[in-house]
């Protein structure tokens, strides 16, 4: 099987800067809290393998908060009620993906305060150290003013640090903190342009060769971190991947071509993470201002996935799936042949199954209307009546697909919303 090549740094930075894109307040925060993670565990002359799954956890730590405002209050506020459930949440998302377990748990757990010993466990699970670090450089980021000098604010950083040794902070971890914090240089590196490029040992770190299978496990985390961040769009990339693989089948893609699309499909609306949640679940037409910002997310598929080498092809079926053959698609207005083929199966994957899909506020079209909005686009232009063809002659076996694919995701749904509770 073909596999591959994918940096497992890009990965989590592909995830962790979409998540970020959702608010200028919280720009770089995940990639400051790696960065500050790290050095504390270099400080303590831990392992190269200790310090690298500090590193990666670190980078995604906050991958189970889904919406901007639910980033903005733990940041702001330690002591708000869903501190710990994003966390657990996080966990839940990757806890199954064998490359990224011991990170899992380590995220699961990052909000723990040390509580004089006391935070070793939670309910007879034994807590990892290294939840403690990146708690305290979590904490240590959060405080900071983007308006203000970063060695100014030194000062009143330390003093809290020092006053919740024990309490709040593990002793060793505060007094490595605290004698790292004498370093200039790492505070002009963490507020530096890119704060995780001046790690240089992460180069040194093995890269990880997937094939497209473990390709395809590791786009779901992607599609449920897209997906889950609202109840209108639980299911929608599972429905999208799987019509989009069975089109790609009929239309004689090969066999790791159909699985490409799969992948296509679960990552098409990447970009949906820079996008409020107010625009999202809002089930009335859109103004012209949030229209505007809607547009933008096939702009930010196309850029997130540019952190990944190697999907060039996956990045152009995924992010031009709102682009129309006569040019007035969006957001960069390709038009006829410079679509490929995949791009126009992704499109009439993406538009039968926002059609065909219940959300809260709907119920999906009956077949006929289906096929009847699905025809009419084809005679303005807008998509490929081959591949409309395809899917209205084989619409009882992709419909079913679909049906089935977002079942298991509701599914899936509701047992993520029940991992919160840890």
């Amino acid at each position: 099987m073909e596999k591959f090549h994918i940096n497992l740094i890009n990965l989590l930075s592909c995830l962790s800067t979409a998540q970020d894109l959702v608010n200028n307040n919280l720009a770089k925060h995940q990639q400051q809290v790696a960065y500050l993670s790290f050095r504390i565990a270099e400080e303590m002359v831990m392992s190269n393998e200790r310090k690298k799954h500090i590193f990666f956890a670190a980078l995604i730590h906050d991958i189970g908060a889904l919406s901007s405002n639910e980033r903005l209050e733990i940041i702001d506020d330690e002591s708000s009620q869903s501190i710990h459930q994003h966390a657990f949440k996080g966990a839940a998302l990757l806890e199954d993906y064998p490359y990224l377990k011991q990170e899992s748990q380590i995220i699961k757990y990052h909000h723990m305060p040390w509580d004089h010993g006391n935070g070793r466990t939670y309910k007879d699970h034994i807590i990892p150290y290294e939840s403690h670090i990146i708690h305290l450089a979590d904490r240590v980021v959060s405080m900071l003013k983007t308006k203000q000098n970063i060695l100014t604010q030194l000062p009143k950083i330390i003093n809290h640090i020092n006053d919740n040794i024990d309490g709040i902070y593990e002793v060793r971890i505060a007094e490595a903190f605290t004698s790292l914090s004498k370093k200039e240089y790492i505070w002009l590196d963490l507020t530096s342009f890119d704060p995780i490029a001046k790690v240089s040992q992460i180069g040194e770190y093995d890269s990880i060769s997937l094939d497209i299978d473990e390709i395809i496990k590791l786009s779901h985390i992607f599609s449920r971190v897209i997906d889950f961040r609202s109840r209108f769009t639980t299911t929608h990339s599972a429905g999208v991947a799987v019509v989009a693989e069975s089109l790609a089948s009929l239309a004689n893609f090969s066999q790791i071509e159909c699985k490409m699309m799969l992948v296509a499909g679960f990552l098409h609306d990447l970009g949906k993470l820079a996008i409020k949640n107010s625009v999202l679940e809002k089930p009335e037409k859109l103004d012209s201002e949030e229209f505007n910002q809607m547009r933008s997310h096939t702009y930010y598929t196309y850029q997130l996935l540019d952190f990944l080498p190697g999907f060039d092809t996956i990045k152009i079926w995924a992010s031009y799936h709102h682009e129309k053959l006569d040019g007035n698609g969006y957001p960069f207005h390709i038009s006829g042949e410079n679509l490929t083929l995949g791009s126009r199966i992704m499109a009439v994957a993406d538009i039968f199954t926002a059609v065909s899909e219940n959300r809260p506020y709907r119920l999906g079209m009956e077949d006929n209307k289906v096929v009847k909005t699905i025809q009419s686009l084809v005679n303005n232009k807008a998509i490929d009546g081959y591949v409309v063809d395809l899917l209205i002659n084989n619409y009882d076996f992709i419909n079913k697909r679909r049906i089935s694919a977002q079942t298991k995701a509701a599914e899936a749904y509701d047992d993520f919303l029940n991992s919160c509770h840890g």
